[in-house]
Order: C-alpha cells, then sequence, then structure tokens
C-alpha cells in the first residue's frame, strides 16, 4: 500500500513505527536497541519529529543524535550502520512511492555517516583505520 509521492507527517507516522518494529525484531541490532530504549512510544515520538524536522524543515525535534548515539559507542558498530540502512530500504521501499523512499533512503545514508565519523573516527588515533 504505497502512498503518493509526498512525505508528510501521517507517512511519517506510519513509517517509523513499522520500521522499528523491523529493527526491534532483528537479530543483528535488535538487541541494541531492546536494551537502549525503555520507552518506546516515546522514543517513538521522538524519531517522528526527528524525520519531521530532517524532511519537512518543521523544526519539530530538539535533541542531539551525537550525543544520544555516543552513549552507546561501545555496543555500536559500522556493520550495524549498514543493517539499518537495510532495513531502511525495504521498509521505505514497501510502504512509500519510489521518489519518497528514494529521498528518504539518500538522507539517511548521509545521517549514518555523519554519526559514523562522530563515533568512530578521530584524528591522530593511532587505531583508526583507514577510508
Amino acid at each position: 500500500m504505497k502512498q503518493d509521492d509526498q512525505i508528510d507527517e501521517a507517512a511519517l507516522e506510519r513509517l517509523i513505527p513499522a520500521f522499528y518494529d523491523r529493527v526491534r525484531a532483528d537479530v543483528d541490532i535488535g538487541p541494541l536497541f531492546n536494551a537502549a530504549v525503555h520507552d518506546w512510544p516515546g522514543h517513538l515520538e521522538k524519531l517522528v519529529a526527528f524525520w519531521s524536522s530532517v524532511m519537512l524543515t518543521t523544526g519539530r525535534y530538539k535533541g542531539s543524535p551525537v550525543a544520544e548515539h555516543l552513549k552507546h559507542k561501545a555496543a555500536i558498530t559500522p556493520a550495524m550502520f549498514d543493517r539499518w540502512l537495510a532495513i531502511w530500504a525495504d521498509t521505505t521501499n514497501e510502504l512509500l512511492a519510489p521518489a519518497s523512499a528514494t529521498a528518504l533512503q539518500g538522507k539517511a545514508a548521509r545521517i549514518a555517516e555523519s554519526l559514523q565519523l562522530a563515533l568512530f573516527f578521530r584524528l591522530g588515533d593511532p587505531g583508526r583505520r583507514a577510508a
């Protein structure tokens, strides 16, 4: 049941819970999310606000994604971002029209790259892997 090409609040309110249901059930990343999030309804509301701010420029999200992810740095690996993005692609492709899915996937990839740089890349870090 794909929606039209428009990303709006209603589409985000359908997409985000459906996506995180899949994330929570995923064998690779579900345990991390289930351990980190203690209030799923509140977290989903915050994530809808985040995506609303990112995609619709509503300014609804007030927070710091980097700071939130840094709290769990010891448990996060780069491969987890790849898995998250794969589930995101599957979910957006299934629930949204192609143009909307592509826009959300592109934005998610850029956000994932920024978060990975914040979590794993440090200038002068002798343990840093070459890109």
